[in-house]
């Protein structure tokens, strides 16, 4: 690959152009590139860079042009052919070609070329690579340490560019671009005081250009940042730094981090010692320049690699503090006032604290003085936090004061101001600074006034200029004409200004004594201006005199201002003072200006004015104002913009007229000031020199030369001259002539005739630049060679008629454009033919105009299809209605008009009209017929409706309903139409909601906006007109009658339960009108931000996406109109499933009781409807039972445990979301002693169980404790069971959720979690079911302590009660031996029940199993009732524990009652005590007598339930008995008619085969029959046979026909035996699904009999029988179906072989007539 390209010598042309990417040039070979062709192109041209030593270094380059060019890399100094240095690439993926230096050094810095070179030109691009040599900080790290010499020495030494690209220059009237640069990398907040700096005072109009450039400058950032933000503008803290910085996140954390000051690289370390250091803190990057000085000023950029991410600004102004800010002292809510003088004045000064800098807001107000000279700070309503050090900062020093904020002693919230001093000291100390200030200017002013005597005139006005720099009009800052201005110049000119009034930037100037004063600006009065400043400084050291300034005087308003003006155009200054009747003089560079000057000046009050009507060169010039001793002075600029002569200019402007080939030139005269900028254009491109473009230019002519110039060079041509004070241009027009270019198509053809052709074109694109003369026309018959000329045409109309034509040929035409250049190249026609006939379309329907007793008129449009020739006339026919017959109207020939009036009509008749068009081909299709139109006189217009009204209405339509208007002969007849019309209440036009007219009096209006308010009219309608409009007195809204709101949803639910985590969606439907305004909240206050609302006019939508425990709570939504309101409640709970509480315990107390204890779940204190449940599993029958549920304490006893087995339980948390994982507790078991135990069941008989309900244990009367909570139960028996319904105060409490109500095996209770007032009353139990009701209630009274007697009353009765059951148990141990013989007699008739199962279980067959199975499955139901029963009895007992558990309870609140008294605490203890011992009995003789009554109640409620058991299992087998019989008798019919329909198939198949045998029995009689007289006819003689022999051949094919026929019957006698193999398929497969059927219930019902115990084989074998007798019933007739089916089979082969041997014998016999 070459590494360095030239120009390729075979090149013809070299063609210099610029690309579409700036910096690319591109050079082009030939001067015409063909289609699909272009030369080389950079898409993106490669960047220029900066990396350290030994970092690699790439560059990318984009290229694009067709064919592929060839890339190609070279540099200024040196080659690229090291491979070890250089490597080039080409990434497919990216498109990119690639230059990479792995290993960078300091000699490989240079510029580097890129080239795309193929056939038709060249492409060229340069890009930069600077390096930074290693070890550059550290030796300049080192150089601080060592001096200042070595660092020099090491500079000597460093090759690299250390200078940036510097920004362009300010321009006169354009935005200094540092300004840019400053905003670009400022927030927003800072934008209004970086613009006021630069002088700025609107910047909206900037906004957009900066968002622009921002944009730009992030696209540029984002190649090498990946995070920008906290950008921080320079400041100078208290410490004597100034610190800037940000914050970024680099792609490439090696990418070079450069800083630049005034475009100059600036060396940084990272030691703070350095005198530019870097600290970086993670993404933090802050810089700081240590020991300011003067000379630090500056503009600092810092870039990252190429891109520039902050720009900064520093300025230093040269000013001293002449008073400084003092110590304050406040009292809490004051104002503290901080306040200082400056020598010079300042716009704006830093305060800040010793950490942040301040701001001016509602904490700190800032403000300067109107001379700029008093800067005050004032911190508003202080407070102990504002305690602290507070500094004043301005250029390089600074001033410090402490703050200290003490508490105020009279507690007084008023405000008031603290200041360090005396007002009034300060603004005499501001005044004696103005003075002097202003005595500097007057002596400044003498001296140049001195010299401008000296001097020449013109000399004068040089000077005043400002040779030296440009300083004299740049040093006027801001004043305000009474001589304080804010700077003066800073140039190293001659001239100076004084500050009064002017309003010019002060940093225009780049003087070197910038920082030393800001008021010198010459090189002549540099040294006095020191000694000034010197005595300054001893002046300040000195006492200040308060009486320097005794009175002011005349002051400026508004001082002159600097003003530009044009040569010959109008110029004015003017100033205002403070007085009226001050005089003033004008000076002009110092000298006294009269009216003889040529100017003019006026005084108007207190303003005065000096105007200048014709500007001149030499009016440039400082002009001043005084009045009273005070002046103020402004510069006067006169521009001279370019100008061009006005006759150059007109001779310019006309248009240069050429021809093709031929040179075109233009020249133009123009003055102005030097330097001039010209550039020329054409269409709005830049021309350039060029082979074919000359440009010559001369200081006050330029000329432009256009060689070879070709049709397309025409165009505008544009000279543009330029010059620092303005711009001008003039245009000119290049009109190059040629021969034109083909005429356009596509060519219509107007007429294609029998005898003609007629077709048109369209012009030439492009006329050549003069009007195109005349066409010529060739025309060639398809089929020939030959192209004849048919002559020349008009240019004016594009369009030819050949009349020399064939009828039915085809010709081919040639169009060609002539002007006055030449001739075009020719436009070809396809083929047209001749004489073919082309009829017209139909037109459309005709439209009647006006229709009269006696005459219609009609119109009619011309059709859009005219047949390819002009349409001649028409054709109109009518036909009157009823009829079928369409006459001709236009009797005398076609019509040549699109109208007609048909007078040829009976009054009254209705009439249908149509149309036809003819062309010369002839008539074409008619139209479509009109509307039906009546011959009368026109009516006259219907009067208004009556009685209008309103229907209906709702949010889109309404309905409107009225009275037809009276008919009044002659004024108003009858109505026959209707048309309605809204018009919205904010428009002014009606629209019309039918297009056509309605005939009924009603109408529904749709389509309307929601609340909208419309007027509404109706309009009758005839033949005659309009009528007139009837509408409404008001407006209608477009709304529903009103409705108050109500909630469509009965079966809302007013409880939601949602796991953590799910969505949570609340859909609510209401009904209001008007529209209603929805509102949502959530425990009364507004929903949170997460919850989305969504309302519309039916219903409202609540919707957390992602649902948190937080969320949970009562949501209201209340829909509100005008009507009224609603509002409805929901409670969402959203919670988790539970965790799983602690470890359990196991404790028996009481034998056959055990009572676990756990410790609570961790959700139990977020969720307070987590309850427990336990669950129990013993070594017996390994499943898990619940044992108790809905408990709200870590506690549960256990009963009903046995001895001998070991019991395991559980405990689950419980919550709405379901169970948590279980707790499990160790092994329990007890050693159960054996002894016999014998049954004798007694021989019972079956009873009628039904009962009416009953109480078997009544509620009690309950005192509970306020707060506690409070279990009341009662047992319940009845059969069928008995519904049971609580009641408080006579209100059912089934539904309230605030009551846990349970129903177990007739035990029912209800829980009151905590009792409070409410919860007093009357608690009432109701019992019913079909045969009767009961109930029982109790009343429910609240403990305190005024009822602590009746408590100990209440207590000594319970004792007393348990006393009497502990002796009522001795009597009943000797019932024992009874208990044993019921229990035998139970276990005799549990034993006769089983033999009674087997029994039933023999006689079940396929279907009874299955219900024999669930007879059971119930009676094993029934048995866990007996046992459910025995629960409840341990339940009873449980419940007397828990009345125990509550007497505790009460016994603890009795002796928290009586801590307080200690009259009674004695008799407490004691009672205690009593009752402890009384408990502890009880409990004993309690659990004892509560088992015996359990196992009485366990063993009858046993024998109850096995007599009913035993009765309906009774009759179930007499009702099995039944359905077995109907089975049986089903099975027979289905079988009867099932062999009925194969008999009947049977029959119908045997008729069948007898009906073929007996017609192939006939055939084959008659077929041997003709034999034999074929035969005989044979034997006659072989004429005969001859003769026959057509005979022959007849009865040959009547042979034939007959086997086919018989062929055909043999056919449909197979598809129907076919037809019966299919259906018996289909029952065959009928049969093996239902025995798959019978295989799976077996299968199921072995596993049923597998886990029933007691059950025997008998029963399978019985099931089994049955199922065989079925399957044997089934398989029997299967096969007799299929004997029958064999047997047709047999028939029909049978019947198949003897018309097999009939046909054969019918061929042996022709064959033997054949021999």
């Amino acid at each position: 690959m070459s590494l360095k390209t030239s120009q390729d010598p075979k090149a013809p042309v070299a063609i210099k152009k610029r690309s579409r990417v700036p910096g690319v040039m591109i050079t082009q070979y030939v001067e015409q590139i063909p289609a699909g062709k272009t030369t080389p192109d950079f898409t993106r041209k490669p960047i220029a860079m900066t990396v350290q030593e030994g970092k690699k270094a790439f560059f990318k380059a984009m290229i694009s042009g067709e064919p592929v060019p060839t890339v190609t890399w070279g540099r200024n100094k040196g080659e690229v052919d090291d491979p070890e240095k250089y490597k080039t690439r080409y990434d497919e993926r990216a498109q990119e070609h690639i230059l990479e230096m792995s290993n960078v050094k300091p000699d490989q810095a240079d510029t580097y070329k890129c080239f795309a070179t193929n056939e038709y030109g060249k492409a060229v691009c340069t890009a930069t690579l600077t390096v930074i040599e290693v070890g550059f900080k550290k030796k300049g790290q080192t150089a601080n340490g060592q001096g200042p010499q070595d660092f020099r020495s090491m500079l000597k030494k460093t090759v690299v560019v250390t200078r940036k690209k510097q920004l362009p220059p300010k321009k006169e009237g354009e935005i200094d671009p540092k300004l840019w640069e400053l905003l670009l990398s400022a927030p927003k907040k800072d934008y209004e005081k970086i613009c006021f700096d630069f002088g700025v005072t609107d910047f909206r109009w900037m906004l957009k250009r900066l968002k622009q450039m921002r944009k730009e400058k992030e696209d540029e950032q984002a190649k090498v940042v990946e995070k920008l933000d906290k950008v921080k503008q320079i400041e100078v803290k208290p410490n004597g730094r100034a610190e800037f910085g940000l914050n970024m996140t680099l792609w490439d954390p090696n990418s070079a981090v450069t800083l630049y000051k005034d475009g100059t690289m600036v060396p940084y370390g990272d030691d703070e010692n350095s005198k530019h250091s870097l600290k970086k803190t993670g993404s933090s990057y802050v810089f700081s320049i240590k020991d300011l000085q003067p000379e630090d000023a500056g503009f600092y950029q810092v870039d990252v690699e190429e891109a520039n991410v902050l720009a900064t600004d520093l300025q230093l102004p040269a000013v001293e503090f002449i008073a400084k800010i003092k110590d304050v002292k406040a009292f809490e809510s004051e104002d503290a006032l901080f306040q200082c003088v400056l020598s010079t004045p300042l716009k704006r000064i830093t305060w800040s604290t010793q950490d942040s800098s301040l701001e001016h807001g509602d904490k700190y107000e800032i403000t300067v003085s109107e001379d700029k000279l008093i800067h005050t700070l004032r911190v508003k309503n202080c407070e102990k936090a504002d305690n602290g050090a507070y500094h004043a900062i301005a250029g390089i020093t600074s001033s410090s004061a402490s703050l200290t904020v003490e508490a105020d002693p009279d507690g007084r919230k008023g405000r008031k101001g603290t200041q360090t001093g005396d007002q009034d000291d300060l603004t005499k100390l501001a005044l004696e600074q103005q003075a002097k200030l202003q005595k500097q200017r007057d002596d400044l002013e003498a001296a140049r006034r001195a010299q401008a005597e000296k001097d020449a005139a013109d000399a004068a006005a040089k000077a005043a200029l400002g040779d030296g720099g440009d300083g004299s009009g740049d040093g006027s800052g801001h004043g305000s004409g009474d001589g304080s201005g804010d700077g003066s110049g800073d140039g190293s000119g001659d001239g100076s200004g004084d500050g009064s009034g002017g309003k010019m930037d002060r940093n225009e100037g780049d003087g070197e004594d910038k920082n030393k004063n800001l008021l010198a600006d010459g090189d002549d009065d540099n040294k006095v201006d020191d000694a000034d400043d010197k005595k300054r400084k001893r002046e300040r050291t000195g006492p200040l005199v308060p009486d320097t300034v005794i009175d002011r005087g005349v002051q400026f308003v508004s001082g002159l201002s600097d003003t530009v003006a044009n040569v010959g155009e109008r110029a004015e200054l003017c100033c205002k003072l403070s007085s009226d009747t001050s005089e003033g003089r004008w000076y002009k560079n110092g000298k006294l200006l009269t009216k003889e000057d040529g100017v003019t000046i006026i005084k108007d009050g207190a303003c005065h004015r000096l105007i200048i009507d014709c500007c001149k060169k030499d009016d440039t010039a400082v002009y001043r104002f005084e009045a009273e001793g005070r002046k103020s002075e402004a510069t006067l600029n006169i521009q001279e913009p370019p100008k061009i002569d006005l006759d150059a200019l007109g001779k310019f402007t006309k248009p240069v007229i050429i021809k093709a080939g031929e040179n075109a030139e233009w020249k133009l005269p123009f003055s102005g000031g030097a330097p001039m900028n010209i550039q020329w254009y054409k269409d709005d491109d830049k021309l350039l020199p060029a082979l074919n473009v000359k440009i010559e230019t001369s200081a006050t002519e330029s000329q432009l030369r256009l060689t070879k110039c070709q049709r397309k060079d025409s165009g505008e041509v544009k000279i543009k001259i330029k010059n620092e004070f303005g711009t001008t241009e003039a245009i000119s027009k290049l009109i190059v002539l040629d021969k034109p270019t083909p005429p356009q198509g596509p060519v219509d053809i107007m007429e294609s005739a029998v005898t003609s052709v007629e077709f048109k074109w369209k012009p030439p694109k492009d006329s050549g630049g003069c009007p195109v003369t005349n066409y010529i026309i060739q025309r060639q018959q398809l089929g020939r060679n030959k192209w004849s000329n048919l002559g020349e045409i008009p240019g004016s109309s594009p369009s030819y008629k050949d009349s020399d034509v064939d009828p039915g040929r085809r010709y081919c035409y040639r169009i060609r454009a002539k002007n006055a250049e030449g001739i075009s190249d020719y436009l070809q026609t396809e083929d047209i033919p001749a004489g073919v006939l082309r009829y017209p379309g139909s037109p459309a329907a005709p439209k009647v105009v006006s229709a009269f007793k006696d005459c219609i008129n009609l119109a009619w449009c011309a059709p859009c299809d005219t047949g390819g020739t002009k349409i001649v006339g028409y054709n109109l026919e009518k036909n009157k209605k009823g009829t079928n017959y369409w006459s001709l109207v236009n009797q005398a020939g076609p019509i040549t008009d699109t109208k007609y009036a048909v007078k040829d009509v009976f009054e009254g008749a209705a009439y249908e009209f149509r149309v036809s068009a003819i062309n010369l081909s002839g008539a074409g299709d008619p139209s479509i017929p009109c509307d039906t139109v009546i011959a009368r006189d026109p009516m006259k217009p219907p009067g208004k409706v009556t009685d209008l009204k309103l229907t209906s209405s709702n949010y889109t339509t309404f309905s409107l309903a009225w009275t037809k208007p009276k008919e009044m002969k002659g004024v108003e007849d009858e109505a026959q139409g209707y048309y309605v019309e809204i018009r919205p209440i904010e428009s002014l036009e009606w629209t019309r909601c039918n297009a056509t007219p309605i005939t009924l009096t009603s109408y529904t209006v749709l389509g309307l906006k929601a609340m909208a308010t419309y007027w509404v009219r109706v309009i009758a309608t005839n033949y005659g007109g309009d009528g007139e409009p009837q509408g409404f007195d008001n407006y209608i809204i477009a709304m529903p009658p009103p409705v108050r709101p109500k909630f469509k949803d009965r079966n809302m639910k007013n409880f939601v339960v949602v796991r953590s985590g799910n969505t949570v969606r609340l859909n609510i439907n209401f009904e209001a009108s008007p529209l209603p305004e929805i509102s949502w909240l959530k425990d009364g206050i507004t929903v949170p931000k997460h919850v989305t609302i969504t309302n519309s006019d039916k219903g409202s939508q609540l919707l957390i996406p992602t649902s948190e425990r937080s969320d949970t709570g009562i949501y209201t939504i209340t829909v509100k109109n005008l009507v009224g309101q609603e509002s409805f409640n929901v409670e969402i709970r959203v919670t988790d499933d539970p965790k799983p509480p602690g470890p359990v315990e196991l404790d028996q107390n009481i034998p056959g009781t055990v009572t676990l204890s756990w410790t609570p779940s961790p959700d139990e204190k977020r969720d307070d409807r987590l309850h427990y449940m336990v669950s129990k599993r013993d070594s017996f029958k390994r499943t898990w039972r619940t044992v108790g549920d809905n408990l709200f304490n870590n506690k549960f006893t256990v009963v009903n445990i046995l001895p001998g087995r070991e019991y395991y339980f559980r405990v689950f948390a419980k919550n709405d979301m379901g169970l948590s994982p279980a707790c499990e507790s160790p092994a329990f078991a007890t050693i159960k002693e054996k002894e016999k135990f014998k049954v004798n069941v007694p021989v019972t008989k079956s009873l009628d169980f039904k009962s009416p309900p009953s109480f078997i244990i009544p509620l009690k009367r309950r005192t509970a404790p306020q707060g506690y909570e409070c279990y009341m139960s009662c047992a319940v028996k009845g059969d069928p069971a008995p519904r049971v319904t609580w009641y408080r105060n006579n209100i059912s409490l089934n539904t309230n959720t605030n009551y846990h109500i349970t129903n177990v095996c007739g035990v029912c209770s209800l829980l009151i979690l905590r009792v409070g007032p409410k919860d007093d009353g009357e608690y009432k139990v109701v019992i019913e079911n079909q045969l009767g009701t009961a109930e029982c209630s109790m009343m429910l009274n609240q403990h305190n302590l005024d009822q602590l007697s009746e408590s100990f009353t209440a207590m000594q009765n319970r004792i007393t009660n348990f006393q009497q059951v502990m002796e009522m148990t001795d009597s009943q141990t000797d019932t024992g031996l009874v208990m044993e013989e019921r229990i035998f007699a139970l276990e005799e008739a549990q034993q006769k029940a089983e033999v009674a199962l087997a029994t039933s279980e023999k006689l079940k067959n396929t279907d009874l199993h299955v219900q024999l199975l669930a007879l059971q499955a119930e009676m094993d139901t029934r048995w866990a009732e007996i046992k459910q029963v025995v629960r409840s009895v341990t339940t009873l007992q449980a419940m007397f524990k828990n009345q125990n558990e509550e007497f505790e309870a009460v016994k603890e609140s009795i002796v928290a009652g009586l801590s307080s008294s200690s009259a009674l605490a004695a008799n407490v203890a004691d009672l205690t005590s009593a009752v402890d011992s009384a408990c502890s009995r009880a409990d004993e003789q309690v659990a004892s007598v509560e088992a015996l009554n359990a196992q009485l109640e366990e063993q009858a409620s046993e024998l109850n339930d096995l007599k009913g058991s035993l009765y309906i299992h009774n009759i179930a087998l007499y009702t099995n008995t039944h359905e077995m019989v109907a089975i049986k008798e089903l099975v027979e019919v289905k079988q009867a008619m099932r062999a009925q329909a194969l008999e009947e198939m049977l029959s119908s198949v045997q008729m069948t085969l007898d009906e073929q045998f007996f017609t192939s029995k006939t055939l084959h009689s008659s077929i041997m029959a003709q034999l034999q007289t074929f035969h005989s006819k044979m034997a006659n003689g072989p004429s005969s046979s001859m003769k026959e022999g057509p005979a022959a051949e007849e009865f040959i094919s009547t042979i034939a026909q007959n086997a086919t026929e018989v062929q055909e019957k043999l056919q449909d006698v197979e598809e129907e035996a076919e037809q019966k193999n299919a259906e018996e398929q289909a029952e065959g497969e009928v049969i093996e699904e239902k025995q798959k059927l019978q295989q799976e219930v077996e299968v199921d019902v072995t596993e049923e009999e597998e886990g029933i115990t007691g059950q025997s084989k008998e029963q399978e074998d019985a099931g089994e029988t049955a199922e065989e007798e079925v399957a044997a019933d089934s398989v029997e007739s299967h096969k007799t179906f299929e004997d029958e089916v064999l047997e047709d089979v047999v028939e029909r082969e049978t019947v198949e072989e003897e018309s097999l041997e009939l046909n054969s014998e019918v061929v042996m016999d022709e064959n033997e007539e054949e021999e």
